[in-house]
């Protein structure tokens, strides 16, 4: 079964690169280039706004190429978009490189990638049930 993602943009529709891609493509819409300074962040309107289906979250990722061949990334990947948001989307680039990056208009900048999500009941204990495995130290613990 095939969940509906309604969208509203003034630039463009995000879409899937391939059939079997797992994001959309989100692009810069501009209408100017950015230059994005070594070590510097900001904020790009992507003019999208979403709504998500029930029981879904939307993913921002980087995408993988930016941050290979030129150090763009976003800073708080993956970004955590509600199904209940309704407002302008953007995503916080960050240039981790080393050289001036020039974002123009019409460039994939990020990912949009769909999930169901699970909302839990929470409840306070005083312990927690018998561990499944011997497992408690984390960081590193199932070996390097």
């Amino acid at each position: 079964m095939t969940s509906t993602l309604k969208i509203i943009s003034s630039y463009h529709t995000p879409t899937y690169a391939t059939e079997g891609s797992a994001g959309l493509d989100l692009t810069y819409p501009g209408p100017d280039a950015i230059e994005l300074m070594p070590g510097t962040q900001k904020l790009v309107s992507l003019k999208l706004r979403i709504q998500l289906p029930s029981g879904h979250v939307g993913l921002l990722c980087s995408r993988s190429g930016l941050a290979l061949q030129h150090g763009i990334t976003l800073v708080n990947s993956p970004g955590i978009i509600d199904s209940d948001y309704r407002g302008d989307l953007g995503v916080l680039l960050w240039n981790t490189g080393h050289k001036v990056y020039t974002l123009y208009p019409g460039t994939r900048i990020a990912q949009l990638v769909i999930t169901p999500v699970a909302q839990v009941q929470v409840e306070l204990v005083r312990e927690l049930d018998d561990p499944l495995s011997s497992r408690t130290g984390g960081w590193g613990s199932t070996g390097a």
